[in-house]
């Protein structure tokens, strides 16, 4: 089996995409993957004392979609076409830069007829969390008559897919990025408009600023996740699932008791069954009507993550890089 391999000792990172190693079949269902895609996590993982990564080898890619060769549950069966995520996968177990990997029941969801395994990867754990982060504003009560949404570190994975999910569901979508030639690229996803990463706020001086967003998706985190908070409008809610900035929050109560806003946290990891099957319900119920090709930075073969992981780190990347297993 052909696989892209972590080993980590004394805080040095290797990778290699190793030929000789067994394909497993110890688990509740065992998939032969066909593509994967690179996420922000897989970047954290290969990091030099990673925070995230939890053993000291394995196989790569926090997701995957195939084909299921070998099933121990009733409701999966071999043939069926499945996407596998969440949990452990490429953090503390291997993951899906690998011609098969082999999972618990739990991360695994059989893909809606529409929805390729290609199509899956294009919108992987990344646009997953786009349309988790919609589901749970709309919960909050967020309608498309209310004003502008935004979205933060829109260029991104799960940032240019929140601009397609909203824009989809007849939002006004306003991209916050630091890049300037993407602009263009935004307003084709269907961004309404876009903004300078240092334009989210206004009014420094105050505790808060101007009531400016009707509901926002955060990607970034730190600083830019404060200045979201201080420009939501009254009762509004921010969908926070990144931390390229970083993990750390400075913030006031003052949004919260004078505003009532909220701060949705995004799971990817731990979700309920029922929370999983809803969004890939409504990913493929959205996606009828639009095409995923713009979404994709680049293709590549296992031999290319190291390279895509590197532009990941340097926020070099437009969009998804897919991953082709079997190229």
């Amino acid at each position: 089996m052909r696989a892209f391999l972590i080993s980590a000792s004394q805080s040095q990172i290797s990778t290699s995409v190793r030929a000789d190693l067994t394909a497993p079949d110890g688990d509740d269902v065992t998939v032969a993957l066909e593509w994967s895609g690179i996420n922000y996590k897989d970047a954290m993982v290969i990091q030099p004392n990673s925070r995230v990564r939890r053993s000291a080898t394995l196989i790569g890619g926090v997701d995957g979609a195939g084909t299921v060769v070998a099933s121990r549950v009733s409701d999966i069966v071999p043939g069926d076409r499945v996407v596998v995520h969440g949990g452990d996968v490429g953090v503390g177990r291997d993951g899906g830069f690998a011609e098969f990997v082999s999972v618990p029941r739990r991360y695994v969801n059989v893909l809606p007829d529409s929805l390729s395994t290609r199509e899956a990867m294009v919108v992987g754990t990344a646009g997953y969390t786009a349309f988790a982060s919609l589901m749970a504003l709309e919960q909050r009560g967020l309608t498309p008559d209310q004003g502008e949404v935004l979205v933060t570190g829109a260029t991104g994975g799960v940032g240019s897919w929140s601009v397609v999910a909203l824009s989809a569901a007849g939002y006004a979508v306003v991209g916050s990025t630091g890049s300037s030639e993407s602009q263009q690229w935004l307003i084709e996803m269907g961004a309404t408009r876009c903004i300078g990463r240092n334009d989210i706020g206004d009014k420094a001086d105050r505790v808060l600023g101007s009531e400016l967003w009707a509901g926002a998706i955060d990607c970034v985190g730190g600083e830019t996740l404060h200045q979201v908070l201080r420009t939501l409008r009254y009762g509004a809610g921010v969908a926070a699932s990144g931390l390229v900035v970083g993990a750390e929050l400075s913030t006031n109560v003052y949004p919260f008791i004078t505003r009532n806003v909220a701060l949705l946290g995004i799971d990817a990891v731990s979700a309920s069954m029922e929370t999983r099957m809803n969004v890939w319900r409504l990913v493929a119920d959205t996606m009828q009507s639009r095409s995923f090709e713009p979404l994709i930075d680049s293709v590549i073969a296992l031999e290319g993550i190291d390279g895509a992981l590197d532009q990941i780190t340097r926020s070099q990347t437009r969009g998804r890089i897919l991953v082709n297993i079997r190229g």
